[in-house]
Order: C-alpha cells, then structure tokens, then sequence
C-alpha cells in the first residue's frame, strides 16, 4: 500500500528535488510569456508547488486591518522559501566604498514579482493559477514533454481581445450588410409595386379603349345598312 507517498521523488534526492522545483518556479514567474517548457512529471509535481505560494502572495493582497503591514511580511517570509534566496554577500558590500552591489539573483526577482503583481492578478480567483497542455513525446529519450503557464498571462488576454475585436467587426459587417440588404429590398419592393401600378393602368386604359371601339362599329353598320348617313355628316345633292 502506497501510504505518505504523495509525491514523485523524480529520481533525486530530496535536497535535489526541492532545488529544482525551485529553479522550475522562478523560471515559470519571471518568463515573459508566463510559461516554460518541461517534462510532464516535474510539470505535474511543480504544479502544487507554485500554486502554493501564489495563495501566500492572494492572501496577502486581501489582508484587513490595522496589523496588515506586519502580517503581510510574515507571508511574504513564508513564500521566500518556494524560491532560492538572494546573494549572500550583498550585505558584506553595502557599506563599502567603490565596490558596486551584487545583482540580487532570480529567486528574489521573482518573489517581489510574485506580491507586486501576481498577488492583485489572482486577487479574487480561489485556486487553480496554471494550467498543463501536453506536447508529446520528445525525440532522443521519448521523455513526455508538457507546457506549464500561469491563467490569465499576457498573451491570453492578447489573444481574448482579438477575439472580441474580430467578432465585434464581424458583426457590425453583418449588420452592415443587412441594413444594405433591406435597402436594396425596399427599392425592389418600390419598383416593382411601380410596375404593377403602371401595368394595371395598361389594362385599364386598353379595356376602356375596346369597350368603346365596339359601339362606333355598330353605328358604322346600321348607317351603311339604312344608307343612312353617320351623324354629323351632310350627304351631297
């Protein structure tokens, strides 16, 4: 029975693993595009890692109180430890003229990033900050490659906004051309009812025309019968 053991050891002793799972999470915060290339098993097993001290970074973000300062340190401390501390010899050099101060390393770059922005990113959203896409088998060791990246990065929120754009001008075009197509309706409809109009007058006018023709053909007949002649006219002596 698998009792306690929750966790791939990934072929490393402990003190190798917490160092690369460190190493995976300043990588996976301080990327640009918010996103690292990996194997599935360091993916899955960084995933709970990280998230953890995301939550560190939310909570202090919520905090309340008069005491928000000191207990926004305490987790501040806290999560320092998911992530390599900075350089021990910078202290050593900050009182000493003409020697410039150490770079501070990644670790420390990534946890001022982790509570100066992240923390208000996933202010309101209780869990769930990255997200596993599985890439395949890698050529050479048939290793499961994945990609690990945390929710709402920038290139998300680039790609959701495109989206939105293309849709709202795909619907104004829609709706252009609707409105286009109703014109071009109501003109039809226009010049056809026109049409019918004059053609009804043309049936009119011609059945007016033959209902007379018929009377003038029989007053011709009866006076040519009679050798009477047509009215209005005068016969010659």
């Amino acid at each position: 029975m698998r009792h306690q053991k929750a966790h791939r050891k990934l072929g490393r002793t402990s003190e190798h693993r917490m160092s690369m799972l460190r190493n995976l999470a300043v990588s996976l915060i301080n990327a640009r595009e918010e996103r690292i290339v990996t194997t599935l098993p360091k993916a899955k097993e960084l995933r709970p890692f990280v998230e953890k001290a995301i939550t560190l970074s939310r909570k202090a973000s919520n905090l309340e109180g008069d005491d928000t300062g000191a207990r926004a340190l305490h987790l501040r401390r806290q999560a320092a430890g998911f992530f390599h501390a900075g350089n021990m010899q910078a202290v050593a050099l900050t009182g000493k003229r003409g020697q410039a101060r150490l770079p501070r390393t990644a670790g420390v770059a990534a946890l001022k990033r982790l509570f100066d922005e992240l923390g208000d990113r996933y202010k309101d959203r209780p869990g769930g900050y990255t997200r596993i896409f599985k890439l395949g088998r890698r050529a050479g060791d048939n290793a499961e490659l994945a990609i690990i990246e945390l929710v709402d990065n920038p290139g998300e929120r680039d790609a959701l906004e495109a989206a939105k754009k293309r849709k709202s001008a795909g619907s104004k075009k829609k709706k252009a051309a609707e409105t286009k197509r109703g014109e071009h309706g109501g003109a039809t409809q226009k010049g056809t009812a026109a049409k019918v109009s004059d053609k009804a007058e043309a049936i009119q006018a011609s059945a007016e025309t033959s209902s007379e023709a018929p009377a003038e053909t029989a007053e011709e007949t009866a006076a040519v019968e009679t050798g009477e002649p047509e009215s209005g006219i005068t016969k010659e002596s």
